[in-house]
């Protein structure tokens, strides 16, 4: 994505709506470039156009997740794809860094099966011909568009896969990886079980706050992928825990 799309998504983040005009002199180019730029995120399903505006695409929360640090989470997502071989079947959850982990898979490689809990996932990524997808059952949670809960146990527990990627909400050494919500953290957890390696694909920031409630501790996780401002504290305690640190 080109930074003119990363600025724009920022200020739509900031200011919820951003009229063709403002945008154009905000980013030097013409109004013609504007809504070139405009449809190409639409396109992506991040904004919404509207008669001489653009909006955030307010559908679900994940959309405006998507849109707050795109460029960094795309750098991530990268890097967490060149873990992945041809052919390989993994798992993957709901968070923002994850969509476009997914989206990157299925624009490079070939043959790779997702087992996802996230129907927005499913979506996202539905025209690439390339991946094969499994949805997971569970009780759907609408906002997140994720189900969760003892159905989607059961159906995770017929799988085993090698590499299991996930994001988080906070980190700290005494809680270990946190999340938001119970009933999604949970299924992690069970997701988790059936994964002979769980990769926490997240943004630095999110070491600087802690969830509501426990993710998975901190032994549990093979390797962080993550961008260089990681507080040099929170780096060097996961790798005492023999946690790999990719930074990007």
């Amino acid at each position: 994505m080109e930074l003119r799309h990363t600025k724009i998504l920022e200020l739509l983040t900031e200011k919820n709506k951003v009229d063709v005009t403002e945008l154009s002199q905000n980013l030097g180019v013409s109004q013609v470039t504007i809504r070139k730029d405009l449809d190409m995120l639409e396109k992506k399903g991040l904004i919404v156009r509207e008669h001489g505006f653009a909006t955030l695409n307010g559908q679900d929360d994940m959309n405006n997740r998507l849109a707050y640090h795109y460029d960094i989470k795309q750098q991530l997502a990268k890097s967490a794809c060149q873990m992945i071989e041809d052919g390989e079947t993994i798992m993957i959850e709901s968070g923002s860094c994850c969509v476009l982990l997914a989206q990157e898979i299925a624009s490079t490689k070939k043959d790779v099966t997702i087992i996802t809990n996230s129907s927005f996932i499913a979506d996202y990524i539905r025209q690439y011909s390339q991946v094969k997808l499994i949805l997971l059952g569970g009780e759907y949670q609408k906002e997140a568009q994720v189900v969760v809960g003892p159905m989607t146990r059961r159906c995770v527990e017929a799988f085993f896969v090698d590499k299991f990627f996930i994001g988080t909400d906070g980190f700290s050494k005494n809680t270990g990886f946190t999340g938001n919500d119970y009933m999604r953290s949970e299924t992690v957890r069970d997701m988790a079980r059936q994964a002979a390696h769980v990769i926490v694909v997240t943004e630095s920031s999110k070491f600087q706050q802690v969830g509501l409630v426990n993710l998975l501790p901190t032994q549990d996780v093979y390797c962080v992928v993550t961008d260089g401002m990681i507080p040099q504290e929170s780096e060097e305690y996961l790798q005492s825990q023999n946690v790999i640190v990719k930074k990007v």
